[in-house]
């Protein structure tokens, strides 16, 4: 199995690891920040694409399950550091596991609870657990009328699963990752570059980039490119919205590539393109656990279904 690779500022070569042989070490760096991007073996052909699961719909699944990770951040009353970091080692993990084998649903759990504790604000396993009940009979819920939740018992049968279910995701995160759950987020790089440009008083346009760093955590570039390259496409697509005026190539002056800012760029504008389309179809609302995805790759004749 390959494995998330470092890449320490403009290197991109990739390199494989097995994790049944060695763990990912991290050498020390002259630079402050540690960013391990996906290597391009593992953009071309992740897991769920080798055990059948269509491009477009891994991309639904992930998108969700980042949602359901932001909605359980409120609903906990979590911090976005801890909500951030939670979907980008979502986001990471779908890069070394397939959804054949693990679910959105528990995964995003797992994430959350292990972010929490590496950004320094944990929180209580039963808060998460009936949280991620409440969104998944939500999610779930396709009858007429309106959704009406069903508390569960603590000592009953579904409690004990989710609870399994999320020492077991946590665990498994830790496991394919290599331990390697660094994280860096993107909202200081952001203020430092707004001060560059000249831009830290332009409220809206400070507010306008916040919101794309933020809605690019449904997406896979937090995994793909480092963070002077995201913020960078944050800040040349809020001032195209507000129409700011900015020096040509000012993106050099952040080591951001001109290719690579604006694939960022339209993978962010292409989640809100897809947006409409996922609403109406739902799919991804029924495809939350691995049995679910594993029933709906055997209805459409899709790759090897043979269970663990």
């Amino acid at each position: 199995m390959v494995f998330l690779h470092d890449v320490r500022g403009e290197d991109k070569m990739c390199c494989g690891h097995n994790y049944d042989k060695q763990l990912i070490q991290l050498q020390p760096t002259s630079m402050s920040s540690i960013y391990p991007l996906a290597s391009l073996a593992q953009i071309e052909s992740t897991p769920s694409k080798q055990d059948g699961v269509p491009e477009d719909l891994e991309e639904q699944l992930r998108a969700y399950g980042c949602k359901l990770i932001h909605e359980a951040g409120i609903l906990l009353k979590q911090k976005q550091v801890a909500v951030a970091a939670a979907q980008i080692l979502f986001q990471r993990f779908w890069f070394v596991s397939s959804m054949k084998h693990f679910g959105i649903g528990d995964t995003g759990m797992g994430a959350l609870y292990l972010a929490s504790k590496l950004e320094e604000c944990p929180i209580r396993m039963r808060d998460l657990i009936n949280v991620y009940d409440v969104l998944l009979q939500r999610a779930r819920h396709s009858g007429p009328g309106p959704f009406k939740y069903a508390p569960m018992s603590y000592f009953g049968s579904t409690f004990y699963e989710l609870k399994d279910a999320l020492v077991v995701a946590e665990m498994q995160i830790l496991k394919r990752l290599g331990f390697n759950v660094h994280v860096v987020l993107p909202y200081g790089t952001l203020i430092n570059y707004l001060r560059v440009l000249g831009l830290a008083d332009d409220g809206e346009t400070c507010s306008k980039a916040w919101g794309y760093l933020n809605d690019a955590l449904q997406t896979p570039v937090y995994a793909l490119y480092p963070v002077p390259t995201i913020t960078s496409a944050a800040v040349l697509l809020a001032t195209r919205d507000l129409s700011r005026a900015l020096p040509d190539d000012w993106w050099v002056l952040f080591d951001a590539p001109e290719e690579d800012l604006w694939a960022v760029a339209g993978t962010i504008m292409r989640l809100y393109r897809l947006g409409d389309g996922r609403a109406s179809a739902g799919i991804e609302k029924r495809l939350l656990g691995k049995k679910d995805v594993r029933h709906w790759l055997e209805e459409h004749g899709l790759g090897d279904v043979t269970s663990r």
